[in-house]
């Protein structure tokens, strides 16, 4: 079975950009040469968005692939299909890497194992419960990449309107 997805790199060093194109050659089993822009939230870095289709399994390869370049910060999601449910990983250099399961309306899912631990460590006072579910939901990554989500220097925008 097949999927699809997207590959953002938010931010990236000019001297790493061959290097994540290589990287993603690798997983895809083809040549891939990518897009980059000027990255406005952190000058002196590009950025770029690939649309990518490949087995189920993908993201998690490319997230690998990637997970290793300290100064990158990337995400990678792929849709569900009828063999797996979606997914989405995230990076930054200071938190490192963030995964997510995803249902068919890109929803987080959140297995209740880890629901359980959450509410166990916030009881004994280990940690606060909403910041505990903040991190289940990637809140700390999303903090940190909103930023550079935005569209850069010449990048395409789609506008997309609702229709009455």
């Amino acid at each position: 079975m097949t999927t699809r997805g997207v590959l953002y790199v938010h931010s990236a060093p000019r001297a790493l950009c061959p290097h994540v194109e290589w990287a993603i050659a690798g997983v895809l089993g083809t040549r891939v040469s990518l897009d980059w822009i000027r990255q406005p939230a952190a000058p002196g870095t590009w950025r770029s968005e690939f649309s990518w289709q490949g087995q189920a399994g993908t993201a998690s390869k490319m997230a690998s692939a990637l997970r290793g370049w300290h100064l990158l910060r990337f995400e990678v999601t792929a849709e569900p299909c009828p063999t797996a449910e979606g997914e989405r990983y995230s990076c930054t250099p200071d938190l490192g890497i963030y995964h997510a399961v995803t249902g068919i309306h890109g929803d987080i899912l959140i297995p209740e194992d880890r629901l359980r631990a959450a509410l166990h460590r916030s009881r004994l006072g280990e940690t606060d419960l909403e910041a505990e579910i903040g991190k289940l939901l990637g809140k700390p990554w999303d903090d940190e990449l909103e930023p550079f989500r935005y569209a850069g220097e010449g990048a395409p925008v789609r506008w997309l309107h609702q229709v009455v």
